[in-house]
């Protein structure tokens, strides 16, 4: 079954996690437990509704303020897909939490508040979606029950959105605009009767409408080796396939292929999943991939296509978010891993830092401190083979590990 993750964005008390809830209940994909644990928790509040935003909202804290703090992960499933939604914090300090949500997701849902409209916060949220390539956004405009279900309420905030669209550097993105009322239901996962001037799709049926075509960026097949088969059976004594995963493309049985950092050359010779075998590998299958020829492959090296080779370089330059409490800085010294692959690298500079609020750039900067982004250049201790990352999200994008506390203290998206 194909599986969908969502990130979400929102200003604080945009309904976020109100929203997830609904869809939750909705689908009938909440267990009997958590319901009545809503119940029961929403009459003790004095509520007359359940308070959905429970259904995420786990730690103690975020109950108690009435806001999302740390990243959740939300899944559910319908017929036809399964979902995994990523509701994330919309405040200004945890913009590091926003982009960790997005980052892996192929979808994208910005809350925006009927009566504040579009706010400096709305300029972050898109800025991130935009910074990481997210190919269809929702601009969900919530609730419309507290304006009336105003048609022109909703027009005017959609004509607003639509001249922050004119910044955005990333175009082939398909922005839909939905009125909803995630308290109400309206337009979540049923259609309201509320807004008989909306003919458009509900949340829900567009996400089920969307096809992978429309969601995934287009780029060139990447096959990182994860790891190396040799059973040494008797049925399978010469037996040497390649495992992992296939990224950007497709790779079939014939294909002339490049075997990176080494450069020989060789041809697929079968693709096998499990027991079976294929003729081709569609993107995002993960399959084990034997050669034509005897070549040296190893966990970490790249399988790419004859023409369609990434760029293999010690330097690189890009956008950086970073996520640690010790600032960055030019000649600092980290461990980047890139895939696989892990490499020292060393800071060569800080070009400038990016106003996520669509507000320009600060030059001169000495440092980053958490939950800034800027443009930076690296040096490595030796090459990597690697795509831009609005070529390729995958192949593009890389972790800085800080090697003292071996903790993640940012991303990258190389350009």
């Amino acid at each position: 079954m194909e599986v969908l993750k969502i990130a979400t964005a929102g200003s604080v008390d945009d309904g976020k996690s109100t929203l997830i809830g609904r869809l939750l209940y909705d689908t009938k994909s909440m267990t009997d437990d958590k319901l009545e644990a809503i119940e029961r928790t929403s009459k003790q509040k004095g509520y007359d509704y359940l308070d959905f935003s429970l259904a995420t909202d786990g730690l103690v804290a975020e109950r108690e303020q009435g806001i999302t703090i740390d990243v959740a992960h939300i899944y559910f499933s319908t017929p036809s897909k399964s979902y995994i939604i990523a509701d994330t914090p919309g405040h200004v300090e945890y913009t590091r939490n926003m982009v960790t949500g997005a980052s892996t997701s192929q979808a994208s849902i910005i809350l925006i508040d009927a009566r504040k409209g579009v706010i400096e916060q709305t300029h972050r949220h898109f800025f991130i979606n935009n910074l990481l390539r997210i190919k269809d956004v929702i601009v969900a405009i919530n609730k419309m029950d507290l304006v009336d279900f105003s048609e022109e309420t909703y027009n005017k905030i959609k004509a607003d959105f639509e001249e922050l669209m004119k910044k955005r550097d990333y175009q082939d993105q398909n922005i839909t605009f939905i009125p909803v009322s995630a308290l109400k239901g309206d337009n979540v996962v049923n259609r309201s009767e509320n807004t008989p001037w909306y003919k458009g799709q509900t949340l829900l049926e567009h996400f089920e409408a969307l096809d992978q075509k429309d969601i995934y960026n287009t780029g060139t097949p990447r096959f990182p080796v994860q790891y190396v088969i040799r059973p040494k059976t008797e049925d399978f004594h010469d037996f040497r396939g390649f495992a992992g995963k296939v990224y950007g493309g497709e790779l079939s049985v014939g294909d002339e292929v490049v075997v990176l950092p080494s450069m020989t050359r060789s041809k697929i010779k079968d693709i096998y999943f499990y027991n079976k075998q294929y003729k081709t590998a569609p993107r995002r299958s993960s399959v084990t991939i034997t050669l034509e020829d005897e070549v040296n492959v190893s966990r970490g090296d790249m399988l790419v296509k004859v023409g369609d080779l990434p760029t293999i370089d010690k330097q690189l330059t890009a956008t950086v978010s970073w996520m640690d409490s010790a600032d960055f800085t030019p000649g600092g010294k980290y461990v980047l891993q890139h895939g696989l692959n892990k490499v020292l690298a060393k800071v060569d500079a800080i070009e400038h830092k990016i106003h996520p609020d669509y507000s320009g750039i600060e030059e001169n900067v000495t440092s980053l401190q958490m939950n800034d982004i800027a443009k930076v250049r690296l040096r490595l201790n030796k090459p990597i083979f690697y795509d831009r990352f609005k070529d390729h999200r995958t192949n593009g994008s890389f972790i800085i590990i800080d090697s003292r506390t071996n903790n993640t203290a940012g991303v990258g998206f190389i350009e």
